[in-house]
C-alpha cells in the first residue's frame, strides 16, 4: 500500500502541480512490477505527459500497480470504485488482470477501458473497451504473412493464461482456412525462467514456422529457446512482444524474427497515405524526448491513444451529467459507443454498441527484427 500510495502522490503532483482532488477521476491499474512490468512501465510513462485538464475539467489519473497479479488487479479495481469514485478505469495492461477486473467495473457501472485484448464472454463486456487491436485482427495479419512465406505447418508456444489461450482459440479458424495446420502445442507459465521441454517437443515435430504467445521481455525467452535447440525454421511473435525488450533481452537469437504490431511502432515508415501516420508520428516524437530515443513501444501507444478517446468522450458526457455522478460514467459509456471514425496511433478506430473492438483487419503491420530494430515487411 505505500507504494500504491506513493504512485498516486506522483500522478497527482506531476499531472495537476497540486494535492488537490481533480473534477475527473481516472483510476490507472498497470503491471508495474512482476512479468508484465515491460508492458505497464511504458504505459505509465506515456501517462505523466497527460493533459492536466481536459474540456476545462481537471483529471486527476490514480496509477496503482498491480504487480501483474489478477488479484491485486481485482483489489485495484475495488479501491477504485468504492474509495475513490473513479469515473472510468484504464487497465489492465495484462490480459489475465484486465479480465479478473471487468466484473467489478461492470457491477460498478464503470468503464474499463482495457491496455491488452482481454476476451469477455458475449454480453459480459457492456462496460469494457479496448484499446488493443484483437487478437483475431493481429492473427489475420500474421496468417496472411505465413500465407504469402509459403507456411504449411506450424507448431504454438504460448501462454498457459487468458492471452495464450485466447491466440489459440481466435487464429485456429484463421490458420483452418488458410491451409495452415496447428502440429505441436505447447504451454508455459509467464513465471517460468525455462521452456527447453517444450522447445525440444516443438523442434522435434519440426514446423514450417512457430508462433509464440507471449510479452514484453518474456517473449525473448522462449524464442533463444527454439533458436538454442537448433530450430530452423521461421519464429513469429505476437504484439505483446512489439517492444525494444524483445531485442534488448533477446539479443542475436531473435534476428530475424517477425513480429506483428500496431502502426504506432513504426510511425515513420508508414506510407504518407496511412491515416495514422501522423497521429503516430506526434505519440513517437513526445514520447521518445521525454523518454528516450527508440523506446516506443505498442503499448506505451495505447496510453496516448486513451488520451485521444478521453479528450473526445469527456465534452460529449459533460453535456449530459458532472463528474462523479452514475449518470456521467453512463454518459462517458454512450459517447465512446458513438463518437465515430476516430484515428489512433494504433489505426482508426469506431467502437459501436455491439462493438468493444473497433479496429478493422487492415489494422495489423508485419514487423521483422533486422539489425536490433523493427522493419516494416
Amino acid at each position: 500500500m505505500k507504494i500504491a500510495k506513493t504512485l498516486v502522490t506522483i500522478a497527482i503532483t506531476a499531472l495537476t502541480g497540486t494535492a488537490a482532488l481533480a473534477d475527473i477521476n481516472i483510476g490507472v491499474s498497470l503491471s508495474l512490477t512482476g512479468p508484465g512490468s515491460g508492458l505497464g512501465i511504458p504505459m505509465q510513462n506515456q501517462f505523466k505527459l497527460f493533459p492536466p485538464t481536459i474540456a476545462g475539467e481537471k483529471v486527476n489519473l490514480i496509477i496503482l500497480d498491480d504487480a501483474t497479479d489478477p488479484g491485486k488487479g481485482a483489489a485495484n479495481a475495488r479501491r477504485f470504485v468504492t474509495e475513490d469514485k473513479v469515473d472510468m478505469i484504464i487497465g489492465s495492461s495484462i490480459t489475465a488482470v484486465a479480465a479478473a477486473m471487468s466484473d467489478i467495473a461492470t457491477e460498478a457501472g464503470t468503464v474499463q477501458l482495457t491496455g491488452s485484448p482481454v476476451g469477455l464472454p458475449p454480453g459480459k463486456d457492456k462496460w469494457v473497451f479496448r484499446l488493443p487491436q484483437s487478437n483475431t485482427v493481429m492473427g489475420h495479419a500474421v496468417v496472411e504473412h505465413m500465407k504469402k512465406q509459403g507456411i504449411k505447418t506450424i507448431g504454438f508456444l504460448g501462454y498457459t493464461d487468458a492471452y495464450g489461450e485466447q491466440w489459440l482459440k481466435e487464429s485456429a479458424p484463421l490458420l483452418e482456412k488458410a491451409g495452415i495446420k496447428v502440429i505441436a502445442t505447447e504451454r508455459f507459465a509467464r513465471t517460468d525462467t525455462s521452456v527447453t521441454p517444450q522447445a525440444l517437443k516443438i523442434t522435434a515435430a519440426n514446423p514450417d514456422a512457430v508462433l509464440i504467445v507471449a510479452s514484453g521481455s518474456g517473449a525473448a525467452m522462449p524464442h533463444m529457446a527454439m533458436v538454442d535447440r537448433g530450430y530452423k525454421g521461421k519464429i513469429y511473435q505476437t504484439h505483446a512482444a512489439a517492444t525494444q525488450d524483445l531485442m534488448r533481452v533477446g539479443g542475436k537469437a531473435v534476428e530475424g524474427a517477425y513480429v506483428v504490431s500496431g502502426p504506432a511502432v513504426i510511425a515513420e515508415q508508414l506510407p504518407d497515405s496511412h491515416p495514422s501516420k501522423k497521429v503516430a508520428i506526434d505519440f513517437v516524437q513526445k514520447y521518445e524526448k521525454a523518454v528516450g530515443v527508440g523506446l516506443r513501444n505498442q503499448f506505451a501507444g495505447h496510453s496516448y491513444d486513451a488520451q485521444i478517446v478521453l479528450e473526445k468522450v469527456i465534452p460529449m458526457a459533460l453535456k449530459k451529467a458532472k463528474p462523479g455522478t452514475p449518470e456521467f460514467r453512463a454518459a462517458l459509456r454512450d459517447s465512446m459507443e458513438t463518437m465515430g471514425r476516430t484515428v489512433f496511433s494504433h489505426g482508426v478506430m469506431n467502437w459501436t454498441p455491439t462493438d468493444h473492438w473497433g479496429y478493422t483487419m487492415e489494422t495489423g503491420v508485419m514487423l521483422k527484427v533486422v539489425d536490433g530494430k523493427f522493419k516494416v515487411e
